[in-house]
């Protein structure tokens, strides 16, 4: 029998915000209001997406909660304290300089934990149009860029993307990922390690490209050890044999929708897997096996991940990924890639020609880098803080991002941030980037917020819909995420601190109905706004706006159109979600290119091939390349600072394959200096025969050694920022992404007499 629960214990269903599986959880809490303590969280078992799965990240999730290290208060310099106080030195300083210098003088980083919370899904935007700045960065362009470019060039729609359809697919091609460790990206599947056995319990095959025999690797029907950031040349390969050998078939569903078929094979003519061969390691019969496969499969999906985008192809190699699901007849069918429909996406229009993707229509001020999707290159910040002269970033707003870690040369980035005249940060914590703020505003703990997963709906296998409020109610004055973004908002635009934050949900919700009223496709098409926006329920403003989006949304109720539809007091009613089915075919309801049709062979891309041709013709470099590698117990720096993720394969470690450890001497547990174009760090070497010869590995998010930080268990194993290897150089120049994989180091073995030696860390903040 179980034991009753005590006055002060409960549950609450919460999802998991912690990666992009996004899973179901429910947490145990002791006390009562806002001092009660979640004490563990396990899988919920009764969600509709994730069915009781859970990992360790999830499972930790009462320890991240309770971090003592995470900020209750804002933190400003000077003698300052207090909320209100804190955001009036924000307006005090923000508002003056945009007046002095201009819009663009300030620059704002969002960092990929804002994709993780409602609030970042509803804020951010409105504050880059606020203050009016063409100098936006996010992680995106250390991540994700090259697949929304491709999406954009090829479809219209940078936010189209399409996924592998993972619970029908009969064969599945998977380039530069680790699900079994990441738990999916860009692919939102709780279980994705759980649907890849059930593939191949179905009779299914998966074939995993990657220069390491990762966990996913060693799950598969077959393993390609590629060599680091020749996947582009793979593809091209694959799609070369494909029209060579007449195994195109796209199919009567793409028949009339592709523009530029023609023009591939003359693209793609260099590309034998006979001339690519040598370059990827990858014999050319077996480029014409993988065709084969993939041409005579029932059905299959081509799915590139971050090895295949944070490479110097990776807008190209994203092309090639859908250009083989076009080719294949996998495109937009099931078991195939397919375009999942979010509760909150605009409802689906008649096909027909759109505006298109442009890119380019600005440049970054001193190196000149092409905008992709509204936003620079993050790898050029630095430069743009520190180069005087008009248009120069004097001051910089941060919401959730770290990117003295994250991007290519953190030393010269902390410099640069020394130098601002105001910083802003939005942080639980004081970590690398955060502690250069001049006013630091950390959001409430995990529990005291609401979750609603905006972008990752949009890219999950399954279409489904879930919402939990927070579990924990916030202190008394204590604002929540929302409004801490909403206040910055009304600064940024200028209309200060004595406007109630609530004014910015309002007007967004104003500005949305009229603009549905006006369109002949909306249910609410000629409908008065102002009785459609009194009927909007919740408890705040994002609530409201929750509930306006849904009613609009693709399974809205349409403000009593359809009285079965999607609200948010029916999403209330089911804590665990709603099921929406599988994914449908959408196209060509998604394209938005001008011609109304999938663009094949785009010309930004065309320009960009001679590129990769002149690759095939150079001789491979014969230095050491690094690529790196994720943790089941890690997400980016998020989560160095939980006990509980720390240790056992989530260590900061430089995996090296035993030939090259005996040629380079190198020794089991020794440490080894590693150097790049930006800079050394000094790493201990793990000899193992997990990566191919020739390849070196290093996680993601490490270098927790700064001072003024306040990471206390992050700080006892601090390990060494990978990306300092790095000076920014190198980017793919479709997308501004930085190469954060496949690039040349050289390594030599550290004595034990300097051993101890570290890389000199930057001062502290004054």
């Amino acid at each position: 029998m179980s034991r009753p629960q005590s006055r002060s214990s409960r549950t609450a269903a919460r999802v998991c915000p912690l990666c992009e599986a996004t899973c179901g959880l429910t947490l145990s809490l002791e006390g009562e209001g806002h001092t009660a303590r979640v004490t563990g969280a396990r899988g919920d078992r009764a969600d509709v997406f994730s069915a009781g799965f859970i990992c360790p990240k999830g499972a930790s999730f009462a320890e991240l909660d309770n971090d003592p290290d995470r900020l209750t208060g804002p933190l400003v310099r000077g003698d300052v304290s207090g909320w209100d106080a804190a955001f009036a030195v924000v307006e005090r300083e923000l508002r003056p300089l945009i007046a002095e210098h201009g819009p663009d003088a300030v620059g704002v980083v969002l960092g990929n934990p804002n994709v993780h919370t409602m609030a970042g899904g509803l804020y951010p935007g409105q504050l880059v149009r606020a203050l009016g700045t063409r100098n936006l960065y996010t992680a995106s362009t250390l991540d994700q860029m090259p697949k929304h470019v491709s999406s954009g060039l090829l479809l219209g729609d940078p936010h189209a993307i399409p996924v592998p359809d993972l619970d029908r697919t009969e064969y599945l091609l998977l380039l530069g990922a680790n699900p079994l460790d990441s738990n999916g990206s860009m692919c939102t599947a709780p279980d994705f390690p759980g649907r890849l056995r059930a593939l191949r319990r179905r009779g299914g095959r998966l074939t995993v490209v990657d220069p390491r025999r990762t966990r996913t690797a060693k799950l598969a029907d077959r393993h390609v050890a590629i060599r680091p950031g020749t996947d582009a040349l793979l593809l091209a390969a694959l799609a070369h044999t494909l029209l060579a050998e007449d195994l195109a078939d796209p199919g009567p569903h793409l028949a009339g929708l592709l523009h530029g078929l023609d023009e591939l094979p003359l693209q793609l003519a260099e590309f034998t897997p006979e001339a690519v061969a040598p370059h990827c390691d990858v014999p050319a019969d077996g480029i014409r096996t993988l065709a084969h496969e993939l041409a005579t499969a029932p059905s299959a999906a081509v799915y590139t991940r971050l090895g295949g985008s944070t490479v110097e192809f990776g807008t190209l190699t994203n092309w090639l990924t859908d250009v083989l699901n076009a080719l294949t007849g996998n495109l937009d069918t099931p078991g195939g890639a397919m375009f999942p429909l979010a509760a909150t996406a605009r409802a689906p229009r008649p096909a027909a020609p759109g505006k298109g993707f442009a890119l380019g229509r600005w440049r970054s001020r001193v190196s000149g880098h092409p905008e992709a999707k509204n936003e620079l290159p993050l790898a050029a910040l630095a430069e743009e803080i520190e180069t005087p002269g008009p248009g120069r970033i004097r001051a910089l707003i941060t919401v959730a991002a770290n990117p003295v870690l994250s991007a290519p040369d953190g030393r010269r980035l902390e410099r640069a941030l020394e130098g601002l005249d105001l910083m802003i940060s939005v942080d639980p914590y004081l970590n690398e980037t955060s502690r250069h703020a001049h006013v630091l505003l950390p959001p409430p703990r995990p529990a005291q917020s609401p979750h609603f997963d905006f972008s990752l709906n949009s890219l999950a296998v399954r279409n489904q819909v879930r919402y939990t409020r927070a579990a924990v109610p916030l202190e008394p004055g204590r604002p929540g995420e929302s409004e801490i973004l909403a206040r910055l908002v009304l600064i940024a635009g200028g209309h200060g601190t004595a406007v109630p934050p609530e004014a910015v949900d309002t007007t967004v919700i104003e500005r949305t109905l009229a603009a549905a009223v006006a369109d002949p496709h909306s249910p609410v098409s000629g409908r008065d706004p102002a009785v459609l926006a009194a009927q909007l329920t919740g408890n705040d403003g994002p609530e409201r706006r929750l509930d306006l989006m849904l009613r609009l949304g693709p399974y809205g109720d349409g403000f009593g159109a359809d009285p079965d539809g999607l609200r948010l007091a029916r999403l209330l009613e089911h804590p665990h979600g709603i099921d929406l089915g599988p994914l449908a075919p959408r196209l060509p309801e998604v394209l938005r290119t001008t011609t109304g049709m999938i663009e094949l062979c785009p010309a930004p891309i065309a320009a960009d091939l001679p590129r990769l041709r002149h690759a095939l013709r150079t001789v491979p470099e014969e230095a050491l390349v690094l690529v790196g590698r994720r943790h089941l117990r890690s997400n980016n720096s998020w989560m160095h600072n939980l006990p509980a993720l720390r240790g056992g394969t989530n260590r900061c470690t430089l995996q090296v394959h035993p030939a090259d450890a005996a040629r380079l001497g190198l020794a089991e547990g020794a440490s080894a200096r590693v150097r790049g174009d930006g800079g050394e760090v000094t790493v201990p070497v793990d000899i193992t025969d997990a990566v191919r010869p020739g390849v070196v590995s290093l996680p993601h998010g490490w270098g927790h050694d700064r001072p003024g930080t306040r990471l206390a268990t992050a700080a006892t194993d601090p390990g060494v920022n990978v990306n300092q290897l790095l000076d920014g150089s190198r980017l793919d120049p479709l997308s501004g992404t930085a190469v954060l994989n496949g690039f040349p180091v050289r390594i030599t073995p550290v004595s034990a007499d300097d051993a101890q030696e570290a890389v000199p860390a930057a001062a502290a903040p004054s």
